[in-house]
């Protein structure tokens, strides 16, 4: 995974409300692709988080993925 690609994350973080299947963008690739720094945005473009996940935390998005929306409701 690099920089600016979309990812999936894989487990909910209940601390930004975020849930499986939110989609995010690396922001940055930490050394040996071990960590990544993650963006999530609302529709409108608003940061919800920008978090450090292992790569045990999220996926790539597949090519014939489709989104799907959810409200937002942080905690």
């Amino acid at each position: 995974m690099h920089e600016l690609d979309s990812v999936v994350l894989i487990r909910d973080i209940e601390a930004y409300d975020l849930r499986h299947g939110d989609v995010g963008a690396i922001v940055h690739v930490y050394r040996d692709s071990l960590a990544f720094e993650v963006e999530f945005v609302t529709g409108e473009g608003e940061t919800v988080a920008v978090i450090t996940l292992s790569a045990e935390d999220i996926r790539p998005m597949g090519p014939s993925e489709i989104l799907h929306v959810r409200e937002f409701a942080p905690a």
